[in-house]
């Protein structure tokens, strides 16, 4: 598996590799170690040793011949490859794939790097060979990776360093229990290598007023769906509908304001209030309580060309069953299509503790 993806990253870097005067490509190998943080009393048992690997990326860079790089100082996007040792034989190993941004500051010395992507564990829970292995329920996880590097091109013709520290998370969000979730520290060093040898020059060309932008407000309709399941190990797997209708306000390029409302159809709840009303009567669930909620929520859009990132605070107005507490949070990205058409990939989550991927479709009017 770990050669797969490797390959795999190779042949995605070669279809991308043809360059034009607008941009040009490096990569970067880092090798990093660190420790797995204690986020959870449930995971103490599985902190041994000290987990380690590499990433492999490759970065296309960016230099001003579309505004939106301009407005975020020029940054770099790509691909990655993680291959993390994680000590730990009931962890195992794990290997993912992400797409990610770099962005730059202090004169693109310190570079600031987020990855989404996905990844694949060898040794998931089994109630039978691994049943100490409350993080990872399942083969296949949502993974992120955040990293803050010290960076230096060309020191020696077209090879550079660079290190820094960062954290790489993985979690199914519920999608199969158990779902403890791992948060790994790391500390990494690296190299860099220039795929070109010249690179174009950067572009200066925004007016004066650029950030002066409004519009209207907006109006968006946003269906959700995926599957999930509760906490109890075995429970089931069940699909969720949720349907969102909100406004925004842009505020300027960068950022827009959202106040709305949503709408939860989750099977899972209705399976698990059956069950506490028959394994647990001490808790007074009498089994006929509504699974379906309706939460408002405030939120925050940041606009990155047609990607943009989205993050919401939610509270329950309709919340006829205690689970997890009122208030919900919602972050991930969506992709447009045009004007009005996008796509969502979003985390909803109760504080740390995830709740559901949420797959989306809408329009904003």
């Amino acid at each position: 598996m770990k050669l797969f993806y490797t390959c795999l990253l190779c042949i995605t870097c070669s279809l991308l590799f043809s360059q034009d005067k607008t941009h040009s490509s490096y990569i970067d190998l880092n090798y990093f170690r660190g420790n797995i943080a204690l986020h959870n009393n449930d995971i103490l048992h599985l902190i041994q040793g000290h987990p380690e690997g590499y990433i492999l990326s490759w970065n296309k860079k960016t230099y001003g011949y579309n505004n939106w790089e301009q407005r975020y100082n020029y940054p770099d996007y790509g691909v990655s490859y993680i291959y993390q040792n994680l000590k730990n034989d009931v962890l195992g190993e794990v290997a993912s794939l992400y797409a990610h941004y770099n962005f730059y500051f202090f004169k693109r010395n310190l570079m600031l790097r987020i990855g989404q992507g996905i990844a694949y564990t060898e040794n998931p829970y089994d109630k039978e060979t691994n049943f100490r292995n409350v993080a990872f329920g399942s083969h296949l996880l949502s993974t992120t990776y955040v990293s803050l590097n010290y960076k230096k091109e060309r020191i020696i013709d077209r090879f550079g360093l660079q290190a820094g520290l960062g954290l790489i998370h993985y979690s199914n969000a519920n999608v199969k229990a158990p779902n403890t979730s791992t948060n790994t520290l790391m500390l990494s060093l690296g190299i860099t290598y220039n795929l070109d040898e010249e690179e174009p020059e950067y572009q200066y060309t925004l007016p004066d007023n650029d950030r002066k932008y409004t519009q209207p407000i907006k109006y968006n309709l946003v269906f959700r769906t995926g599957i999930n399941e509760s906490d109890v190990v075995g429970s089931g797997q069940f699909p969720f509908y949720i349907f969102s209708g909100y406004a925004d306000k842009r505020i300027n390029r960068k950022s827009a304001l959202q106040l709305g409302t949503d709408v939860f159809f989750s099977k899972f709840l209705e399976e698990l209030i059956h069950h506490k009303s028959v394994a647990f009567p001490e808790e007074n669930v009498s089994g006929d309580e509504d699974y379906k909620r309706v939460g408002i929520f405030a939120g925050h859009e940041l606009f990155v060309n047609k990607t943009s990132l989205v993050t919401q605070f939610g509270y329950y107005v309709y919340y006829p069953f205690d689970f997890e507490g009122q208030t919900y949070l919602r972050i991930g990205l969506k992709r447009y299509f045009g004007e009005q058409l996008f796509a969502a990939l979003t985390l909803k989550s109760h504080g740390a503790k995830a709740e559901a991927v949420e797959l989306g479709v809408g329009i904003r009017l």
